[in-house]
């Protein structure tokens, strides 16, 4: 064995040619990977727990939101099993998919150097998770109650039977949550940089977001799927009110990342 064999097989890393700019072209593109990763799990991870909190804090508040078995005062759960079966297989995988070929952003190479102890889900990431989650939840709860008698935020007679009131609900809820996840897709590209920076620069996530749209469409509109998902079609007023709440999503998420980038530049941090 030579000794240049010898180097190779001590060396951490070996150029393959004599520029030193390879070492920036590989740094680059492990952090471009290494970031799409923890934008597929943030996006991924914030979306289940919406999913676990509107569940949860819909059974919990059933009595004040109005979420009830139709003729008694039983608790009925917020969303039904193949809603939630549709928008974890169909409408969450092609947004997530995209995730993995989502181009760098602008301060990719402007970071400090992470450790090697540092985790891939780290303490803030959690904490951004959790508010997303929370965020989530919450809209999809309160699209559902106003459209519900004798709940929170109705102010308004809902003509209906409760039957039909709680299959309209539901439809709200199930939209206004896959819409606040499409959202949350264009919110998880980056941890810090505002969404609106570089907007439109990965088409194949805009795709994505089209063909789940198309999705929940189809299962709102095609009536054999309305039997099968529980829903029913939505008016123009319904419509408006679901983008607008499922949009509290991204606005929430801008206002998080402003604060940390106030909160990184007191750190000292480049993130």
């Amino acid at each position: 064995m030579t000794g240049t064999e010898v180097t190779k097989e001590s060396a951490k890393m070996i150029l393959a040619d004599d520029n030193f700019s390879t070492i920036v072209a590989a740094v680059r593109e492990g952090r471009v990977i290494f970031d799409n990763i923890r934008k597929f799990l943030r996006y991924l991870l914030s979306s289940n727990v919406g999913e676990v909190f509107t569940v949860f804090g819909g059974v919990m508040l059933a009595g004040v939101l109005g979420i009830t078995q139709p003729g008694t005062t039983g608790v009925a759960v917020p969303l039904l099993a193949t809603q939630l079966l549709w928008i974890n297989l169909l409408t969450d995988a092609a947004p997530a998919l995209a995730m993995g070929v989502d181009p760098q952003t602008d301060d990719v190479m402007a970071r400090s150097p992470r450790k090697l102890t540092d985790r891939v889900i780290d303490r803030d990431m959690w904490i951004d998770i959790a508010f997303i989650g929370i965020i989530m939840a919450a809209v999809t709860l309160i699209g559902m109650d106003m459209h519900l008698e004798g709940g929170l935020f109705t102010d308004r007679s809902i003509g209906g039977t409760h039957e039909f009131q709680m299959i309209e609900a539901r439809t709200m809820g199930f939209t206004i949550l896959v819409f606040a996840q499409l959202f949350n897709a264009i919110a998880s590209r980056s941890a810090r940089q505002s969404a609106f920076v570089g907007l439109f620069s990965n088409k194949w996530l805009w795709g994505a977001i089209g063909l789940s749209v198309v999705l929940q469409l189809v299962v709102i509109y095609v009536p054999f799927l309305n039997s099968a998902f529980g829903t029913t079609p939505l008016g123009p007023w319904a419509w408006v009110e679901c983008i607008c709440l499922a949009a509290v999503v991204l606005i929430a998420s801008e206002i998080y990342k402003a604060i940390m980038r106030v909160i990184d530049r007191k750190r000292g941090i480049m993130a």
